[in-house]
């Protein structure tokens, strides 16, 4: 296993991927929202989300953050610019028509006994957002792409694997984690931490038949570097071993039996527990 390098022109990154892998399957994981809550898919007009994907282009300023309430509404979801006195995810949602501020998740954003909650889809403010990847990479990776397959969207994990093409499944380092038996004290954020997490993970590799170079292992023993990007490496890792340990067949390569997760909303690689509070 190699030690995490930058993605670089994400315009060419996929196919760089397929030529990396001799023409063969790409298994790619990523840490981002893919599919949208269905409070939100119930307003759209389109079948599903690839459907979705293909319509958004057309729509003016959908990824334009919205700087102020007014903005907001289902052509431009996404808030807010910079933060303001009186902004909260309750006046978001409600600007987007929501009754609560859960109409911003997805099901698989929600709290369960395994985890706490994720970040909503539409918010882009803070450490705890998500929106800004979102943004970032509907438009420049997922929307042009010709040779990807998205789950769950399209099938289970591994029917997706195919010669040429590059199967494309949303992680999340915090059930990455608990996929992987690791016990994370302290926080991702906090160097010492992450140093603390080698000798797991090395484990981890061990078990999943990934072995790691030089550079990676020396990686795992600096927990990635003392920079504040020390934090996207460990989780690019993370990510990394939730598709491997999914394709060992530890973890479940299909999402729950719900139309709007299977249509809609999406879910993360290799998750079991359900939100508590699912409608």
């Amino acid at each position: 296993m190699l030690a995490p390098r930058p993605v670089g022109d994400v315009a060419t990154f996929l196919s760089r991927l397929t030529v990396e892998a001799g023409g063969g399957p790409v298994a790619l994981g990523a840490d981002l929202p893919i599919g949208l809550p269905r409070a939100y898919a119930a307003q759209r007009t389109e079948a599903d989300f690839l459907a979705f994907l293909h319509s958004v282009g057309r729509i003016p300023d959908f990824f334009k953050v919205c700087a102020r309430l007014e903005e907001i509404g289902p052509g431009r979801p996404f808030y807010p610019v910079r933060g303001i006195a009186g902004m909260t995810r309750l006046s978001h949602a409600q600007a987007l028509g929501f009754a609560d501020a859960s109409a911003l998740s997805r099901a698989c954003d929600r709290a369960t006994s395994e985890r706490p909650a994720g970040a909503p889809l539409f918010w882009t403010l803070g450490a705890n957002q998500s929106g800004k990847a979102a943004i970032a990479a509907w438009q420049a990776l997922i929307m042009p792409a010709e040779n990807l397959r998205i789950w769950p969207f399209e099938g289970s994990y591994r029917s997706l694997l195919a010669p040429g093409l590059v199967a494309l499944a949303e992680t999340y380092p915090a059930e990455a984690l608990r996929h992987l038996g690791i016990r994370l004290r302290g926080s991702k954020r906090r160097h010492a931490d992450r140093c603390a997490t080698a000798g797991a993970l090395t484990a981890a590799m061990d078990l999943l038949s990934a072995t790691p170079d030089d550079a990676m292992r020396q990686a795992l023993i600096d927990g990635f570097g003392g920079a504040a990007s020390g934090e996207d490496r460990f989780d690019s890792v993370l990510g990394v071993l939730c598709v491997l340990n999914v394709l060992a067949g530890n973890r479940p390569d299909t999402a729950p039996d719900d139309p709007w997760i299977q249509k809609w909303e999406g879910w993360v690689l290799g998750q079991t527990a359900l939100p508590a509070n699912l409608k």
